[in-house]
């Protein structure tokens, strides 16, 4: 039937074990080492993208708080420039209403004088104009 020989078994199980023993040091270590490394390698890349994003968060509020900054100094700068220009727009009516209002005054002071001098004049000339008047009426 079976003729089993003890050496052949007992040389069989030898090579088995040292074909496992070499398996084992040149495939299977170095194989369970370098996915150990790559485990550990992407735990590492994990924590560092957290921390990045820690850090792009921080980054972010950074950029907004200094964008909010911005945007309260530029209103102020506007809201200055507004009341100054407003400022200087009120001074130049101001001052334009004083030159007209001068004007003005003085333009009726000229007008009352004129209207004054007219009426002397025409007073002054009213004999020359009834003495014209009665020649055209007379020559009619």
């Amino acid at each position: 039937m079976l003729d089993i020989s003890p050496i052949l078994l007992i040389s069989s199980a030898l090579v088995f074990l040292v074909v496992l023993m070499r398996l084992n040091s040149c495939l299977y270590k170095p194989l369970f080492k370098h996915m150990d490394d790559r485990t550990e390698s992407i735990s590492k890349d994990l924590e560092a993208a957290k921390n990045n994003a820690t850090d792009v968060d921080g980054m972010y509020k950074e950029a907004s708080d200094i964008i909010a900054t911005a945007k309260r100094e530029a209103s102020s700068i506007r809201e200055s420039a507004y009341n100054e220009a407003k400022n200087l727009s009120d001074s130049k009516i101001s001052q334009f209403k004083t030159e007209l209002e001068n004007k003005y005054s003085s333009f009726v002071t000229d007008l009352d004088v004129e209207t004054k001098s007219l009426k002397l004049s025409l007073v002054e000339q009213m004999p020359q104009y009834k003495e014209s008047l009665s020649a055209k009426l007379s020559s009619i």
